[in-house]
């Protein structure tokens, strides 16, 4: 069987250490690369064209969500799972919209980063639990009286919270596959979803409601 191949990119040494270490009890895995900054991860993931990239945010020369956003663009099978130790909601949504599969933070690296590996793998999006805590406390901040009665309000999933920013900074559904790595058709399941949910069903109703919870 195939290995999964990763690039590490952090501007330590002792960081890219660790991961190694971490990384080196999963057989199935092989570490085909390092870089300390943007623009040497971009050309290393071009050249080895890795499955997965391990991103952390704070890089010399190209930071890490506009290296994310690139290596998106130009490697488009690898899938970058960003290790930071930022946690900002807006650091997070910058790089969740760069195209990022996942958001590990770097205090709990050692319980989350293998089962953050795996579900990128699957396709799935990955969030250290106390983050995707957030993101669902983050849309439920809005008056229930604007939207649904109470009882009927439902948290955005991270996708849908995804796909809402990216409707109300005006892209179009194919433009927004793009950026996410996923089919138009995914991305027209989420919006059919999130429209339900939040009760709102045309395009400016949804950037008022994204731009509330940018400002809440």
């Amino acid at each position: 069987m195939a290995k999964t191949t990763i690039l590490l990119v952090d501007d330590h040494p002792v960081v890219r250490q660790g991961l190694k270490s971490l990384l080196a009890i999963e057989p199935s895995l092989e570490i085909v690369g390092e870089a300390g900054d943007g623009w040497d991860a971009l050309a290393i993931a071009k050249e080895k064209q890795p499955n997965i990239v391990i991103m952390d945010l704070a890089l010399p020369r190209l930071d890490g969500v506009e290296t994310t956003r690139k290596i998106r663009r130009e490697v488009p099978n690898a899938r970058v799972l960003v290790l930071t130790t930022y946690s900002h909601d807006r650091v997070l949504e910058r790089a969740l919209n760069a195209g990022a599969a996942g958001f590990v933070l770097k205090q709990t690296a050692a319980q989350d980063l293998m089962a953050a590996i795996r579900k990128v793998l699957a396709g799935g999006t990955f969030l250290s639990p106390t983050l995707e805590q957030r993101i669902e406390q983050r849309a439920r901040r809005l008056t229930p009286s604007r939207r649904q009665p109470a009882g009927r309000m439902r948290a955005l999933t991270l996708r849908e919270t995804q796909v809402l920013q990216l409707i109300a900074d005006g892209l179009s559904n194919r433009q927004i596959a793009t950026e996410l790595g996923i089919s138009a058709k995914t991305v027209e399941k989420h919006r059919q979803s999130l429209m339900n949910k939040i009760g709102i069903h045309e395009t400016a109703g949804l950037t008022r409601y994204a731009l509330d919870l940018e400002n809440s």
